[in-house]
């Protein structure tokens, strides 16, 4: 899928991943988090803010 111009959360969405990201930052489960970024085509310079947003450290994840 082409996700050039999607925000995140339509990325999220139009994907189905919307409820397994919101479930995985709920359980505080960052690599899940970070692979279901990945899995929307976001780079790691796009995921490293959305970690620090959501209150994860970036030495968490595995980018």
């Amino acid at each position: 899928m082409d996700y050039g111009g999607m925000t995140v959360n339509e990325r999220l969405y139009e994907s189905g991943k919307l409820d397994k990201f919101d479930k995985a930052v709920a359980q505080k489960n960052v690599k899940e988090v970070v692979k279901i970024l990945k899995a929307v085509d976001l780079k790691t310079e796009s995921i490293i803010p959305i970690l620090e947003s959501l209150g994860f450290e970036k030495d968490d994840a595995e980018l």
